[in-house]
């Protein structure tokens, strides 16, 4: 029988198998050379000291900062990047600011506007001088193999590696997925998280963002609320040195000597990039003129900057990904050590709630305290989240958040009041819902500017009324997944649910977290048993009170009224009210088979009144009912396909909490 089942593997894997067909050593080589050969040598610039930089007010933090350090006295500078916008004049700014060296590490490189955008830049560095590594992992690399191939013949200034592989491909096929899932579970579950952006070492950027528009604010349908962290000063050497460790690990393999890109250079030979074709040129061409503009980037990002004195980065290595790795991950026993210690509160920001079983026992651990501090949680609702499936999770264990652990719960809304997003430049002009509820989101046209004007109300056109044109090209590709190991089911699992009313919704990216107004954190990891097992991550940690302060101003602004419901315990009903919570708590520990509909908590809104002034009472507070209202379960969800997998998920789902 079981023989038998193998051979029924075998075939159903033939399709995969044939395009994974390798190449010999000989042809591998030869697609090397002709990479090589074929690369550009032309520096454009007369100033090989300088290669031609431009002077940045950025960069010159991270020397000034270098100059004022001392042995056992570093200093530093410290900018929070809330703006999507900022974040991109920082990294074109700090691009035309380099001299020597510029790294890159990312999870996700697409192709849109924004990821284009940046990779011409890079292209333009290398030619006049500079050397310019880019490091993704593979399941989020650039999409199309020309392209790649392409890269690997640019400039001799220019390298790029895809991180982990699977099946020794930048490019991975359904069936080809499917295969990787059957031989490879392993080592195509385990991902490389980290984001870093180093220039010349003295300055660096990490946080949460990928490059692709929707991180920056340039998606016309769905944004993500997030924050990088720019670093200026010593602290850069030791992220220099972590990505060096995963430039040289044995799983950083160039372009050229991945099949797919090996084969494309032997059959068309090296490509040339294209000039690219943005959606909309003269966003691209405004943002690029604010990158130029010192006045601009010194006025409203490097004024900005908080000096601060010594700076911790913690990042997992990538030896966390062997087979023999049993340890736990640097970066989350450090993140457990600050909060284990936490005295008043732990203000913690994640897009997904679905926590370790570690991160379960410290947690209830810390609420078992008779003088345990305040937890404050600011992630997705069901309306926000980019992975229901996630979410799905998290709902299931309400009852355990809110009572064993005393979570205060925010959720964040889906079209937020009062969010650091620029709706104006996402490009949307009309939109509209469709007959079936769900949300229609229409880009504008590709001749408009990106201020053409705000969206326009439910039901009318925008101030130019243009054509109606499809969605974007690209979107729901496997591209805008964090959470990969469902990514091609076939079922939407990381697609946003419909809504029941139309705008440019925002869900939270953002992975943060402050503890009692002294340590404030920001970087990759979710908080979450990826992150832990599975994943690589990276934080910068800084001990100071006002940046700290900084930090929780940042993430209370989005659990505001305006921005995020509160999650609390939900009326008691009149008739056996104890039975309700009893099932439900019997329910919630079953592995499968959980159906109870009721669960133990739900959403609010704060409604302000005479009694009930800013700031509201917080759950779990005397006064939280008397100054909120119920919203339901799911506020803004439209009724669907994706909402009854959420109770499936929430019912079958728990087994998955590791891996997703």
């Amino acid at each position: 029988m079981n023989g038998l089942r193998r051979w029924l593997w075998l075939a159903l894997l033939l399709p995969a198998l044939a395009g994974c067909t390798g190449l010999s050593e000989l042809q591998r080589s030869e697609a090397v050379r002709i990479a090589v050969q074929a690369r550009d040598a032309t520096v454009h610039c007369d100033q090989p000291d300088t290669a031609c930089a431009r002077p940045s007010p950025l960069r010159a933090l991270g020397v000034h900062a270098w100059a004022g350090s001392a042995p056992g006295a570093p200093r530093h500078e410290v900018l929070l990047l809330d703006y999507g916008q900022d974040a991109l004049v920082a990294r074109l700014d700090l691009i035309r600011s380099a001299q020597r060296s510029i790294d890159l590490q990312t999870y996700i490189f697409d192709e849109d506007d924004a990821g284009r955008l940046v990779l011409e830049e890079l292209l333009s560095a290398a030619r006049r001088g500079v050397s310019v590594r880019v490091l993704v992992d593979q399941l989020s690399a650039l999409r199309h193999v020309d392209t790649l191939a392409s890269l690997a013949s640019a400039h001799v200034n220019f390298q790029m590696r895809i991180y982990n592989p699977v099946l020794g491909r930048a490019r991975l096929s359904y069936p080809q997925y499917v295969l990787a899932a059957a031989c490879c579970w392993r080592q195509l579950n385990r991902r490389m998280h980290n984001k870093e952006f180093l220039i010349d070492g003295v300055v660096g950027i990490t946080g949460g963002r990928n490059y692709q528009d929707r991180y920056f604010d340039w998606d016309p349908a769905f944004n993500f609320r997030d924050r990088d962290i720019l670093v200026a000063g010593p602290v850069t050497a030791e992220m220099a040195a972590n990505f060096e460790a995963f430039w040289h690990s044995p799983r950083a393999v160039p372009i050229a000597e991945l099949t797919d890109v090996a084969r494309h250079l032997l059959d068309h030979g090296p490509g040339i990039m294209t000039e690219p074709r943005y959606r909309m040129p003269r966003r691209v061409e405004a943002i690029s003129r604010d990158a130029d503009d010192a006045a601009l980037v010194s006025g409203r990002l490097a004024a900005a900057a908080i000096a601060v004195g010594e700076v911790e980065f913690i990042a997992d290595p990538p030896e966390k990904h062997r087979a023999a790795w049993e340890d736990d991950a640097p970066a989350t026993v450090r993140l457990r050590e600050i909060i284990e210690g936490a005295q008043q509160e732990v203000l913690l920001q994640t897009p997904y709630l679905v926590l370790s079983k570690p991160a379960r026992e410290m947690f209830a651990a810390l609420h078992a305290r008779g003088d345990g501090p305040r937890i404050v949680v600011s992630t997705n609702s069901l309306a926000a989240t980019d992975s229901f499936i996630t979410y799905a999770l998290s709902y299931k264990y309400r009852r355990r958040h809110l009572r064993d652990y005393g979570f205060r719960i925010y959720e964040y809304k889906p079209f937020p009041l009062d969010a650091p997003v620029d709706v104006d430049a996402t490009g949307a002009v009309d939109i509209a819902v469709n007959p079936d509820g769900s949300v229609e989101v229409i880009p504008a046209d590709a001749r408009l500017d990106a201020t053409a004007g705000p969206t326009a109300p439910e039901g009318q056109a925008g101030p130019q009324d243009p054509p109606r044109q499809a969605p974007p090209e690209g979107r729901g590709t496997p591209l805008d997944r964090e959470y990969s190991a469902l990514r091609w089911a076939g079922i939407g699992v990381n697609e946003p649910v419909p809504l029941r009313r139309a705008g440019v919704r925002i869900g939270l990216h953002s992975k943060s977290l402050v503890v009692d107004g002294r340590f404030g954190i920001v970087g990759t990891h979710n908080f979450d048993p990826r992150g832990d097992n599975l994943n690589t991550e990276s934080a910068v940690i800084i001990e100071d009170p006002v940046f700290a302060r900084a930090l929780g101003e940042s993430i209370r602004r989005d659990i505001a009224p305006e921005n995020s419901w509160a999650i609390g315990p939900r009326d008691r009903p009149a008739v056996l009210p104890g039975l309700g919570y009893s099932v439900g708590k019997v329910f919630e520990q079953l592995p499968l088979f959980d159906f109870w509909p009721r669960r133990y908590a739900t959403s609010y809104q704060f409604v302000p009144g005479p009694g009930c002034p800013l700031p509201p009472p917080m759950p779990g507070d005397e006064d939280f009912r008397r100054c909120h209202e119920p919203v339901g379960d799911f506020p803004e969800v439209n009724l669907g396909w994706r909402r009854i997998l959420t109770r499936i998920t929430t019912a079958f789902g728990a087994g998955l909490a590791p891996i997703l």
